[in-house]
């Protein structure tokens, strides 16, 4: 089954390519940096997809483009959509400016899930509020995954009023179906040469997450570390021209969302036919939190999730959700201590600069996406937004600790006693595998 997994995902990836080059060779037009004196009229049955003429009425505050070029781009789109609604009913929507136009057939990076890209090149959070009614909510989407707000940025428009807008479209697509997931991924590092500077960034990605931090059905994906350098700019060897990704970049995005979406329940999983080895006995069965509790709580058992929702069960895995305000850091523990010397193995895959940690009896191993959260940062085995073992060994009081093979600590010092536990804190984890042998 995972030779299976390997070939379909190589397959796609190849389908995704191959795409892609064919977008790259028909590149988008060049923005225009000024408006033409008098808008450019349009044909009678394009009027009903052009902008409105004026801010007046409009909802929320701040940019909207209307430069000949973007009034074009956002007419030719638009009124193709219309002709689309009905086939797009309960898709997975993309929604956002240039970075998602240019992802195209976005579906190819998602084998068996129904997608409809509706990103404008060069649209603003106040333009996708414009048009979220008919280009979106009027296909009844299963899911939105939405990348928007670097224009207003370079719009000069204040980061507090590119948030309210966010907020106006939560709230819209909340109106629409509470329980519909929206994935909102973190605006992406640019450059103060694109007028997109790492500081305006970072304050909005924080507004941003201060938005919807009530907001369950929001998941917050952190693609801002995703792909920025040590200065929080953007890397050239994923975005060329230091806002849009290549196709590594999108790869990688593809990457990171997949596992949300199945979390969510937006994407399928391939069944896992693992066996432990002789000897080892499970301690997640795969199906609920059965031999877990909160300390000195009630065990979980038969439970698929803590009531607090910060733990949940889902396609066999263990997943430390992403936190929401309210839901507090929390330790999850095995009901069952282990007085004797033992191996542990579990394999996590963590999302960008998410953290987790494993306790060991009660000291805590870090376990994070290392490469950009640390402690481990100069690991060369640990495979990003990817499946990592970690190995456990407890003898004599010390435990020596490996990922993919690799020492993270030799001799750490452990209790004679205490239950196997993982901690909640930052972003997303899974867990799998999660399986202990006990010394005779």
């Amino acid at each position: 089954m995972r030779h299976l997994f390997r070939a379909r995902t190589a397959l796609c990836a190849v389908a995704f390519a191959a795409t892609s080059l064919l977008r790259a060779a028909d590149p988008a037009p060049a923005p225009i940096l000024s408006p033409s004196p008098t808008p450019t009229p349009v044909a009678e049955a394009d009027k009903p997809f052009d902008l409105p003429a004026t801010d007046e009425g409009l909802p929320g505050a701040g940019p909207i483009r209307r430069f000949d070029w973007f009034r074009s781009v956002w007419i030719t789109h638009r009124r193709q959509w219309a002709t689309e609604t009905a086939r797009d009913q309960g898709a997975l929507v993309f929604l956002g400016d240039s970075i998602t136009q240019g992802w195209g057939d976005v579906g190819s990076s998602f084998p068996g899930i129904k997608t409809a890209n509706r990103g404008i090149s060069g649209d603003t959070t106040r333009g996708v509020l414009i048009r979220l009614k008919e280009d979106v909510i009027a296909v009844n989407p299963s899911g939105v995954v939405l990348l928007i707000g670097t224009n207003d940025i370079e719009e000069k428009a204040e980061p507090e009023v590119i948030a309210a807008n966010l907020k106006l479209i939560i709230a819209a697509l909340r109106q629409h179906d509470p329980n519909m997931p929206v994935i909102l991924c973190e605006v992406f590092p640019s450059s103060a040469t694109k007028s997109r500077t790492a500081e305006q960034i970072r304050k909005l990605n924080s507004l941003y997450r201060a938005a919807v931090a009530d907001q369950p059905q929001v998941t917050v994906l952190d693609t801002w570390s995703l792909f920025a350098n040590e200065h929080g700019d953007a890397k050239e060897i994923e975005m060329p021209d230091l806002l849009h990704p290549d196709l590594l970049g999108y790869a990688k995005w593809a990457r990171a969302l997949r596992p949300i979406l199945e979390t969510v329940g937006l994407a399928p999983t391939w069944p896992d036919d693992f066996t432990p080895e002789p000897g080892f006995m499970n301690l997640f069965n795969g199906h609920d939190l059965t031999g877990w509790q909160y300390a000195g709580g009630p065990a979980f058992t038969r439970l698929t999730a803590t009531p607090d929702g910060r733990y949940v069960v889902k396609n066999g895995r263990l997943v430390v959700t992403v936190s929401h305000r309210g839901q507090d850091y929390r330790k999850l523990w095995s009901t069952i201590k282990y007085p004797r010397d033992f191996v542990l193995k579990l394999e996590f895959r963590a999302s960008p600069a998410a953290d987790s940690g494993i306790f060991v009896r009660e000291p805590q191993l870090q376990c994070r996406d290392f490469l950009i959260a640390g402690p481990y940062a100069t690991l060369t085995r640990y495979r990003p937004l990817d499946w990592n073992e970690i190995v456990v060994t407890v003898h004599g009081g010390l435990a020596h600790c490996t990922c993919n093979g690799e020492v993270l600590e030799d001799a750490m010092p452990v209790p004679a006693n205490g239950p196997i536990g993982l901690e909640s804190d930052h972003g997303q984890v899974e867990y799998r595998r999660i399986r202990i042998l006990e010394a005779r």
